[in-house]
């Protein structure tokens, strides 16, 4: 145990002495002086805790010695406990509290008396000890936490920046096989060129989707990732997804069923591409590993309450099953079953651990039965506010033929030579006038010199990027079109990034890979808009 320093001031070295004999224990250690000016360099040189002061002494009396000692900031927290043969007249207990002593001792000195006044101030000074031990380490661990907080925030930006280039990287070349694949389907074509389109474009839309599972996950663990709610064609969205995967199904020779509750709405109100997700998720999951029999889909409504309904969707397959001890291994990223499963079934393992993310942001319940070698239900519980039908949006429907344009002239900013080449190629078809430029420096430069009705905008580029590129038009560096539609085209993977785009000027974004149904709405909606203004 740390010894606690003690000092004894008084002239008298026989008052000194009987002190020592008093306090004298192993947890202390006394210092002592008859010197008033000696006692001011012990103080200052040592950590003295608990003084005892005579009041009487030649040069300088106890009162002047305490009040020199608290005008310090190294001495002013002592602990001082005036010895005084002085009357016990209040003024004078008054006069030595005043100075900032903590109590008195009176000659003669009462041995019980003294001794339990100094061992209680001795445990007061342990206790305030410990007691700034303790601050000082909340201090440090309140400074490592900032510190590991700070980590963490830039370790997270460093992620959402990585997760950003890389998501442009990646998904700009798949943007440019998928459009190329869809231009090349609508070319005279022999049989078994038709089917190796076919195959090309299967296989860059698996990858996109194996892109789409690693970046949605990085969104959830990013926070960044929201459900976005509205009119749902509940039937139609379960029908798309089986009619979708019913190749897959059928390549296996595999029933795939679906089974409808009669008293389903139309309509409810969810985020039906999350749900559309989870459905296509759990029944590609089921069919992967399903070599026999069949993959029902089977939505039924569980309760009601006024204008709500609790929907189960349930994948049921006769599949390979799974054991008890691996069942909440399955939802974990990048896990499947055991290994023999990544084996003889392939996969990335992030299927389940998406469903599972999604259905917990989504308010739902996700449960599992499985028995090995007999097959696995896979079930999705949630409430769902119903829409009455009166207020279905009104959907054209779309023949798949987009109408061509008159008069139009738009320019073109994206430096990757395949989607320079696609996107020239989408809006030729469309009777569209197209300049192009490399970079956001040429795009400013054209702009000058003609006039176009819309600018398409790539937001990564070399020399000037897109989004310092729109800011500058936004900002009169080409006059008289500060208020030109920019549509950016977007690679990126967080929410965030679209918002910057916005906030930068642009008018719209389009996500790449796009459709060309969407490129052709947003050109026909702000060609109306440029009309109309």
């Amino acid at each position: 145990m740390e010894k606690i320093n003690i000092l004894i001031v008084d002239d008298r070295p026989e008052n000194i002495i009987a002190l020592e004999a008093l306090l004298f224990r192993d947890d202390v250690n006394i210092v002592t002086t008859t010197l008033p000016n000696e006692a001011l360099r012990i103080a200052w040189e040592m950590d003295i805790s608990i003084a005892l002061v005579d009041v009487q002494m030649p040069e300088m009396d106890g009162f002047e010695l305490v009040e020199i000692l608290k005008s310090n900031p190294r001495t002013k927290d002592i602990l001082i406990i005036f010895v005084t043969a002085i009357s016990t007249d209040t003024k004078y207990a008054v006069k030595g509290l005043n100075t900032g002593a903590v109590d008195y001792l009176y000659k003669p000195l009462n041995p019980y008396v003294t001794s339990a006044k100094v061992d209680s101030f001795i445990q007061f000074v342990r206790g305030q000890r410990e007691l700034k031990k303790k601050n000082q380490e909340l201090l440090d661990h309140q400074k490592e936490l900032i510190k590991a907080k700070e980590e963490a925030e830039q370790g997270k930006r460093i992620k959402e920046n990585f997760l950003a280039n890389m998501s442009h990287e990646i998904r700009t070349p798949i943007n440019g096989i998928i459009g190329i694949t869809q231009l090349l389907e609508k070319t005279i074509l022999t049989t078994e060129q038709a089917e190796m389109i076919s195959l090309l474009e299967i296989s860059s839309n698996s990858l996109l989707g194996v892109i789409n599972d690693i970046l949605d996950l990085s969104k959830i663990e990013a926070g960044k990732f929201k459900i976005n709610r509205g009119p749902t064609d509940l039937i139609k969205t379960c029908r798309d997804v089986v009619n979708l995967l019913r190749i897959r199904a059928r390549e296996k020779d595999l029933d795939l069923i679906i089974e409808m509750d009669p008293e389903l709405p139309e309509l409810i109100n969810a985020d039906s591409l999350r749900l559309n997700q989870i459905l296509m998720n759990l029944i590609a999951n089921a069919i992967k590993f399903t070599t026999e029999g069949s993959v029902t889909l089977r939505v039924e409504i569980l309760d009601r309450k006024g204008n709500n309904l609790q929907l189960k969707f349930s994948v049921i397959d006769t599949g390979i099953g799974i054991a008890k001890d691996n069942i909440d291994k399955i939802f974990e990223t990048f896990e499947q079953a055991d290994e023999s499963t990544t084996i003889k079934f392939g996969g990335t393992g992030l299927g389940l651990s998406i469903v599972k993310n999604l259905s917990k942001l989504k308010g739902g319940i996700l449960e599992v039965e499985s028995e090995e070698f007999k097959g696995s239900t896979f079930a999705f519980t949630n409430w769902y506010e119903t829409i009455q039908s009166d207020q279905k949006r009104v959907v054209q429907k779309n023949d798949g033929a987009l109408t061509a344009f008159e008069g139009v002239r738009i320019l073109v900013a994206e430096d990757n030579a395949i989607n320079k080449f696609l996107i020239i190629k989408i809006l030729k078809d469309w009777n569209i006038d197209v300049d192009v430029a490399d970079n956001g420096q040429e795009a400013l430069d054209l702009l000058k010199e003609n006039d176009y009705q819309i600018v398409l905008m790539d937001t990564f580029m070399p020399v000037m990027n897109g989004l310092d590129a729109i800011k500058l038009i936004r900002n009169g560096y080409v006059p008289g079109k500060e208020l030109i539609p920019i549509i950016t085209f977007s690679a990126a993977a967080m929410e965030t990034d679209k918002q910057v785009a916005i906030a930068a000027g642009a008018n719209d974004v389009v996500s790449k890979p796009f459709e060309q149904r969407v490129l052709h709405e947003k050109i026909m909606h702000y060609l109306d808009a440029t009309v109309t203004l």
